[in-house]
């Protein structure tokens, strides 16, 4: 999955699809421990794409957090300001 592909699902739907990829990397990794992986590269792939959903998760939370921080400081300026009055 490419991260311009990623980009454009949303946050709920990169949250089930962060789950799917955790599962399907779990049940990779039982297989290989038995001795049954046929594809190893395939938890390479998932791996990254992995990282890749809660990379863009990561930087939209941060993003939300810093708007809501400056909306907060903006807002205790303002407050301030009319108390000084």
């Amino acid at each position: 999955m490419k991260p311009a592909e990623v980009r454009e699902l949303s946050s709920d739907e990169l949250r089930g699809r962060e789950k799917e990829l955790d599962d399907q990397l779990f049940r990779l990794r039982i297989q290989k421990s038995m001795g049954q992986l046929e594809a190893p590269a395939k938890v390479a792939t998932l791996r990254r794409d992995l990282a890749r959903i809660k990379t863009i998760l990561r930087e939209r939370d941060t993003e939300r957090s810093e708007r809501e921080t400056e909306r907060s400081e903006r807002e205790t300026e303002r407050s301030e300001r009319e108390t000084e009055r």
